[in-house]
């Protein structure tokens, strides 16, 4: 009888939690079914309208499709993101709006990489030739939000609020002594002096090539971050450098005295100034429309006919289908061929934002990239990285665009292969046997340390991998192979020494790519198309879910130790020969 009873409950539990799931399940497609109806809206926009600019915001390359961005569970920090095509979009579209007064700027520490917060920085300038008014506000202002702020008219702080402004710092985490403790040892076979990818995990310190290339594009994103600011507050940059490098700006009249802000407010204060420059009495309310909300009301304009197609390329490089956030090459290559097979496009903008990896999936995409220009003009636009394998995949085009502070280059290979034997058998007790047919058969094993004959192998598949990708280079770049060489081996590059030394041809914004395509191809009234289309997410929900809401439980138990986590799990899944970026870079 207890027997009976014990496989009734576990019946009646097993039966109650497919009840929950079901009903988990049916819940979030009936929220995302109202969100996308909800998102189709076009939003009215009334007279004297001040455009609420909320730079905190995930800055994406595209707006999400993002149903469950009021479900936390599931959302995540994916919730209220915008696409930097949106935005970008909607503030050109603002500046001859009539019925937008002026852009209330609220930004405290932006969710975004520099050369994406120039791209929207310089969109604000143009915007301000329209001879309406920016006023910028904030509690807290890092130090990409002050650089973001810094293009307003007035520029607002709290009287007991913070301005950092201290220079930037880049700290590498090196994982060496943690693996000996563990008993992993990562062998590692790479080609080039800087492709310090690997470094973290076999060094305890940065490598001399490393400190100078990590020194040199630290220092010329600083250069770039002064000299904007400098323009846009009419402050000498070498004062802004002593102000950071003397920590001068300590508390909030601080910012006053050194003209780096305009006054210390209370956002009470500010609302009122907003009322007045938008036409309203202090007890009429401010009619106001979210960045989000206004974009809603981007259409397509110009030509039916003449388009100019966009190709997203935004993430880490891997094969098969990717994501929105991943480059798949099957996925990205069926684009580009979509494109190239379609008399209406002209021309093609590849706008790539990846820190590289596979090799072999980004050399799928470049051989699309080179069929493609034979037939029609290709213009790729770097965002905030184009390294390795990101560099790897627009090194074909006919031009190629960057801003001074995009990170780019790193022209190398490398491979890791961990050695687990120590902790397996030493630690763990864990003994491994088998027979095999081939000396080779088992090369790249992990359960023992490579040998002699394996590693030349695998540095000769490198080499050859190497001076694959330097061929190319050369040949998109019409440069000699040695050049190419002696400027590759992994060094990383900020945008401006990429132009100077041919790795990219001009500084320009992503519209700037736009235009010079369409010039390029002849075509005057075009019309802009995405590839590739979007994911949708209801179609992705089963697959997703589960991986969205560990990620995010995973984020609220590590805090800010996730990016840790996340080099760890990334080095360990790694497979095959990659191009990526030496480091993941952090500016503080």
């Amino acid at each position: 009888m207890r027997e009976f009873f014990k496989y009734l409950f576990a019946s009646m539990l097993g039966f109650f939690l497919s009840i929950i799931v079901v009903f988990f399940i049916c819940f979030v497609i009936i929220a995302a079914a109202i969100s996308s109806i909800d998102d189709d809206k076009t939003v009215t926009v009334g007279n004297n309208s001040v455009l609420f600019l909320n730079l905190d915001q995930a800055i994406t390359e595209r707006t999400p499709k993002n149903p469950f961005g009021n479900l936390p569970i599931v959302g995540g920090e994916e919730k209220d993101g915008i696409g930097l095509n949106d935005l970008l979009k909607s503030i050109k579209r603002a500046k001859n709006d009539d019925n937008i007064k002026c852009i209330y700027l609220n930004v405290g520490s932006p969710n975004a990489g520099f050369a994406t917060m120039r791209e929207v920085r310089n969109a604000l300038i143009d915007f301000k030739k329209s001879h309406k008014k920016i006023l910028a506000y904030s509690e807290v202002y890092t130090q990409g939000a002050y650089y973001l702020a810094s293009v307003a008219d007035k520029l607002y702080l709290n009287p007991e609020g913070a301005l950092e402004f201290k220079g930037f710092s880049s700290e590498l985490t090196f994982f060496k002594g943690t693996l000996e403790k563990v008993g992993v040892e990562m062998q590692v076979i790479r080609v080039g002096n800087y492709k310090s990818a690997v470094e973290p995990y076999i060094l305890d310190k940065m490598s001399d090539y490393n400190r100078k290339q990590v020194t040199a594009y630290v220092g010329g994103l600083y250069n770039t971050f002064l000299t904007d600011i400098a323009q846009s507050r009419d402050i000498q940059k070498d004062s802004l450098y002593s102000i950071a490098d003397n920590y001068k700006i300590r508390e909030p009249k601080d910012a006053v005295g050194f003209k780096m802000i305009d006054g210390l407010k209370y956002k009470d204060e500010v609302l009122e100034e907003l009322k007045a420059i938008s036409g309203k009495t202090k007890k009429q309310s401010i009619s106001s429309v979210s960045i989000n909300d206004y974009a809603k009301n981007n259409g397509s304009t110009g030509s039916e006919k003449d388009k100019i197609a966009v190709i997203y390329a935004n993430g880490e490089i891997t094969g098969g289908e990717g994501s929105d956030n991943q480059i798949g090459s099957e996925r990205i290559s069926r684009a580009i061929r979509k494109a190239r097979l379609d008399d209406d496009i002209k021309a093609i903008v590849l706008r790539v934002n990846s820190p590289g990896g596979s090799a072999l999936a980004s050399d799928v995409i470049w051989r699309e990239i080179v069929l493609t220009k034979k037939e029609k003009p290709v213009i790729a636009s770097f965002g905030d990285v184009a390294a390795s394998g990101g560099y790897y995949i627009g090194c074909a085009a006919d031009s190629i665009f960057v801003q001074p502070n995009t990170i780019t280059g790193s022209i190398g290979v490398f491979g890791i292969i961990p050695n687990f034997q120590n902790l397996m058998t030493n630690k763990l007790g864990i003994t491994f046997d088998g027979v095999k047919t081939g000396k080779y058969a088992d090369i790249m094993a992990t359960n023992r340390p490579m040998t002699a004959g394996e590693r030349f192998i695998i540095q000769n598949e490198l080499n050859r991998i190497y001076n694959g990708f330097i061929t190319r280079v050369a040949d998109g770049r019409k440069k000699t192979k040695a050049y190419i060489d002696s400027i590759g081996g992994g060094h990383v590059w900020i945008g401006t020494d990429a132009v100077q030394i041919g790795l990219a041809d001009r500084i320009g914004s992503f519209n700037d790519a736009i235009n010079a395509a369409a010039k390029k191809a002849n075509v005057k009234e075009y019309k802009v198309v995405e590839y590739p289309d979007v994911i949708d997410p209801l179609k992705s929900l089963l697959e997703e879910s589960t991986d969205k809401i560990k990620t995010y439980y995973t984020k609220q138990e590590l805090g800010d130790n996730y990016l840790l986590y996340q080099q760890m799990k990334k080095v360990i899944a790694s497979s095959g020969i990659q191009a990526r970026m030496p480091f993941e870079a952090v500016i503080k």
